[in-house]
């Protein structure tokens, strides 16, 4: 696929959104999952173990939500796929944190357990937007708001009853949304030279 020539995730139509998070997620995989050597220890030990390639795949599947699924699969499919996006969402904060290992196990609001440190892999969606909202959105609150929603309805796979899931129409206004979240939160993190740095 050739990319447009504009970055604004409005003007482009689905599939290059999609596209886009493939690549991006792709290069993010490659980078970080091979930092030894320029990372702290302790962070490229995480990154090391951390399966960035699932990301890919989930990626990959976003794909699957372009269009509608016919009606006998249509809320089915619509959970499935708030499910894969939140998972993308989820495994995007990981990867910051876990960039960022150092610096969070100092931090005084980083979750314990038993008074013990909970590395940043192994945190649960609502412990990583909890943190992220006091120590690394201060002044982007719009992030607070919207990991939250798709958290809710990602949330509609573990329960029996009646949730609000919105339409695939929703479904593709965040996915457009999540490419915005990761060029976000990839513009933060540090690269050794620019060259390193994806940008779709």
């Amino acid at each position: 696929m050739k990319f447009s020539n504009h970055n604004n995730v409005n003007l482009m139509n689905i599939a290059e959104v999609i596209h886009r998070i493939i690549r991006f997620t792709e290069e993010l995989n490659k980078f970080w999952s091979s930092a030894q050597g320029w990372a702290p220890i302790e962070a490229a030990q995480l990154l090391t173990k951390s399966r960035l390639d699932w990301q890919v795949s989930l990626a990959h599947y976003l794909s699957e939500w372009e269009d509608d699924p016919i009606s006998e699969k249509y809320d089915g499919g619509l959970i499935l796929a708030w499910s894969n996006l939140g998972s993308l969402v989820e495994g995007t904060m990981k990867l910051f944190l876990s960039v960022y290992y150092m610096d969070y196990q100092e931090d005084v609001n980083a979750i314990k357990k038993r008074d013990k440190l909970v590395d940043s892999d192994r945190l649960e969606l609502e412990q990583l937007r909890q943190f992220f909202i006091k120590r690394i959105w201060l002044n982007d609150s719009e992030w607070k708001e919207w990991v939250l929603h798709v958290q809710q309805r990602r949330n509609a796979i573990h329960s029996f009853r009646d949730r609000k899931i919105g339409s695939f129409d929703d479904l593709r206004s965040d996915v457009r949304r999540y490419l915005e979240f990761i060029r976000y939160h990839n513009s933060r993190l540090p690269y050794p030279d620019e060259v390193f740095c994806p940008f779709f």
